[in-house]
């Protein structure tokens, strides 16, 4: 069965920087679309950033245009975010998703889930 895993969450000050790790295994990675979506308490969870299986990025959230970067290694079945000068306001629990293809900003159009890992930023 398919299985999504992130790891890497951590408590960070404002300004440093964090990388995220998701690995997928069950499916033929390459022929999906991997995304990072985030969510924090009493908000709706929301797309950060998408690659799909032909490696075109979209970048849905602008508020960390500049500042994270989404990159996968197909041989390890791995996507990544790294994140430079958190803020605090990038507090939240972050997930990775999978859906066959192509990017969506939608989360219900994926159809597999990791359990996500907290990143939390003090300033």
């Amino acid at each position: 069965q398919v299985q999504v895993v992130e790891s890497g969450g951590s408590s960070m000050q404002a300004g440093e920087s964090l990388t995220l790790s998701c690995t997928a295994s069950g499916l033929t990675f390459d022929r999906y679309a991997m995304g990072w979506f985030r969510q924090s308490p009493g908000k709706d969870r929301e797309a950060v950033s998408c690659m799909d299986q032909d490696n075109i990025i979209i970048m849905y959230d602008d508020s960390v245009r500049g500042r994270f970067t989404i990159s996968k290694d197909n041989a390890k079945n791995t996507l990544y975010l790294q994140m430079n000068s958190l803020k605090p306001e990038d507090t939240a629990m972050y997930y990775c998703a999978a859906r066959k293809n192509f990017c969506s900003p939608s989360a219900f159009r994926f159809d597999y889930w990791g359990q996500g890992t907290q990143v939390t930023v003090s300033s």
